[in-house]
């Protein structure tokens, strides 16, 4: 049988105490079991470690020097099992994170400032793409994490719920449509609906809350983009469904007014994805944590 770790510890407490009775208190087991392991210790390494007096031990020239040598190896035990606490409860070093197009112009300026003020050592790469591109990159490892609309379709995924997003109207100012405030679907004028193109779940969602799923040859216009889609309702070309999280910065832009639905008002589940394979549940977790906390600020 060779050196164990234990072994090792118990010949350190030793060394520490200078008597067999401390030692073992100080280890937590009985004076007889300090005693076997150490006597295993010396026969493994073929040396005398220790001298018994009547007061308690002192250690022999070849104890001298393998106590120097234990001392390293324990020291550098500690500090990989410290590595091993402190990456399991805090974000550090290389993070890869997709978001969907719809999510992260609102979020990534309230977060990137937040995951830095977390960990000094944490370098955050950001990919924005739609749900299923990302999806695929995170199962080929070529992303940690995903924050998307729930729920997601993949195997091997764990999941956690972020926030939920309420949806609103969003229409001109001066449009000539009147919609009266709170809204029903069946005041949404679809011939006048924009949307997203095909791949954005927020066209899905969309064509779902104003019950369009059977009619959606009458939406012929796909935006590349939520800021797009929005300049063309400030000009009244049309309506579209924005996300709560979106409001503030797209009043702020564009010369719109939103109608809030009536209850129960329709929403989307934002959550963070990642492999189940990655053994960085307890990290996703801090991260899903800093995503709450950041995304339902100020709102």
């Amino acid at each position: 049988m060779g050196l164990t770790l234990r072994q090792m510890r118990y010949f350190a407490a030793l060394a520490k105490e200078r008597h067999f009775g401390r030692a073992a208190d100080a280890a937590h087991i009985s004076q007889p079991a300090l005693s076997a392991q150490i006597l295993d210790l010396e026969q493994t390494l073929g040396v005398r470690l220790v001298e018994r007096n009547r007061n308690g031990i002192l250690l022999t020239r070849d104890g001298e020097e393998v106590l120097q040598k234990v001392s390293l190896i324990l020291e550098q035990v500690e500090r990989l099992e410290g590595l091993r606490r402190s990456s399991s409860s805090m974000l550090d070093g290389l993070v890869r994170i997709g978001i969907i197009p719809t999510v992260a112009p609102y979020l990534v300026p309230k977060l990137v400032p937040c995951l830095r003020n977390l960990s000094a050592s944490l370098e955050l790469e950001l990919k924005e793409a739609v749900t299923d591109r990302l999806i695929v990159d995170l199962q080929e490892g070529r992303l940690d994490a995903v924050i998307a609309a729930l729920p997601v379709q993949g195997d091997g995924l764990e999941t956690v719920s972020l926030f939920t997003d309420r949806f609103f109207m969003a229409i001109a100012n001066n449009a000539e449509a009147i919609l009266m405030s709170p809204l029903t679907e069946t005041q949404v004028d679809i011939d006048r609906l924009l949307l997203l193109e095909e791949g954005h779940c927020l066209r899905e969602q969309a064509l779902s809350v104003c019950g369009t799923a059977g009619k959606r040859s009458l939406v012929n216009f796909g935006a590349t983009s939520m800021t797009t889609l929005l300049q063309m309702v400030s000009h009244d070309m049309g309506m579209t469904l924005i996300p709560e999280m979106a409001i503030p910065t797209e009043t702020a832009r564009n010369d719109i007014r939103i109608v809030p639905f009536a209850d129960p008002a329709p929403s989307r589940e934002i959550g963070l994805i990642w492999r189940r394979s990655s053994g960085r549940r307890d990290e996703m977790k801090a991260l899903a944590d800093a995503i709450s906390d950041r995304a339902t600020t100020n709102r």
